[in-house]
């Protein structure tokens, strides 16, 4: 049987330290080390692993798999410990006492009615089962819900994303039956949850007819492009984030002209560094009349991460990342930060909302939809 070690290449190991030196968590003064984690992998310390402290702490990022001279898939070798963790009844410490995780496993196990379509409103077309394009709208209804105290608009971004498929002359489907992608699940070790949304959530897609997905969620496109390709089983559905799909169809958009706004952009670390995708919504964003694009210092590939993970791990590290990057968002001197992805929202608006720095760190954001629909004629 295949070892850990072989699986994620974690036997080729140099020993150089470089994903530590690398890892955002361990740069903000933690005591944790991807180093570590792979020499003890490598010693087939699997079980202290487990139980140790660390597991939960990784933001599984991908900076360190992308800087790594030995190809060590130190992101995969997280995702497989914490699925032994789970298989052993250990759970990390949820932030928000584990709410979101008990929501998404409801889901997976069905039988419980949602408002999915609530936020729609009359000046909003969509299809309720079948058509072309299926919009995927994510656990942005749930997140508008749990963080009101922040101020959270998800569905903001949601809602624009709609009117810009409109302005395509696109009616998409929204389905009120969909349920969470699993992408947390997943992530924090609960295999089994994840495959029961898996399988669900393919045969939704698959009763539609849909030939295209689109999401505004980098983590919904990252599981369902990556994650979800053995429960497609040869369904035929091309699977887009929403600055793809609309960096494929600029030419039909009809845009009015502006003022200039100086934006910048905070690229999510599935987007970027789990899918590759740096330069859709930067094709998008520099299409938009009046919008000037100021990027930051850690930018593309080298992304800082918004900290969040997977509601598995909030603490004084993550803080100090979510603060760092919000100065840098700030020293470009943009009015806006642009985001594609919720989570980086609700985190970064988190931050702000401290009482004693918030003040140096508050700036305007807005989804990378809002910010399209905002230049439409």
């Amino acid at each position: 049987m295949e070892t850990l070690a072989a699986r994620t290449n974690a036997w080729a190991c140099y020993d150089c330290g470089k994903c530590t030196a690398t890892c955002p968590i361990a740069r903000s003064g933690s005591s944790y080390s991807p180093r570590r984690q792979v020499l003890a992998t490598n010693l087939g310390q699997e079980g202290e692993l487990v139980s140790g402290d660390g597991l939960f702490t990784c933001l599984t990022c991908g900076l360190c798999d992308q800087r790594c001279p030995a190809q060590v898939d130190y992101t995969t070798l997280v995702q497989q410990l914490r699925e032994l963790a789970h298989g052993a009844d250990r759970e990390p410490e949820c932030p928000h006492g584990g709410a979101l995780q008990s929501v998404m496993r409801m889901m997976a196990k069905g039988g419980t009615k949602q408002d999915r379509l609530g936020w729609l409103d009359s000046d909003l077309h969509t299809r309720p089962a079948e058509g072309e394009v299926f919009y995927w709208t994510g656990c942005a209804p749930y997140y508008d819900a749990f963080f009101s105290e922040l101020q959270i608009q998800a569905l903001a971004g949601v809602r624009a994303a709609v009117k810009v498929f409109n302005a395509l002359g696109v009616e998409p489907v929204v389905s009120s039956e969909e349920r969470c992608c699993g992408h947390d699940l997943l992530w924090n070790g609960d295999r089994t949850s994840f495959e029961a949304l898996a399988e669900r959530n393919v045969a939704l897609v698959k009763a539609s007819g849909a030939k295209t997905l689109v999401t505004s969620c980098a983590e919904c496109a990252r599981t369902w492009r990556l994650d979800y390709e053995p429960y497609l089983r040869g369904v035929n559905l091309q699977v887009l984030h929403l600055s793809e799909y609309l960096a494929e169809h600029l030419a039909e958009l009809p845009l009015k002209g502006g003022a200039t706004r100086r934006i910048t952009f905070q690229d999510p670390c599935r987007l970027g560094r789990h899918l590759g995708l740096y330069d859709p919504p930067r094709q998008v964003l520099g299409a938009l009349p009046g919008i000037e694009l100021s990027e930051m210092r850690h930018s593309r590939a080298g992304a800082t991460c918004c900290a969040g993970s997977t509601w598995s791990s909030c603490d004084r590290f993550a803080k100090k990342i979510q603060v760092d990057r919000l100065r840098e968002a700030r020293a470009t001197g943009a009015e806006v930060l642009v985001t594609a992805c919720p989570k980086c929202q609700i985190h970064f608006r988190c931050a702000m909302k401290d009482p004693n720095i918030g003040g140096d760190l508050a700036m305007e954001m807005k989804d990378i939809a809002e910010v399209v629909a905002e230049s439409l004629k």
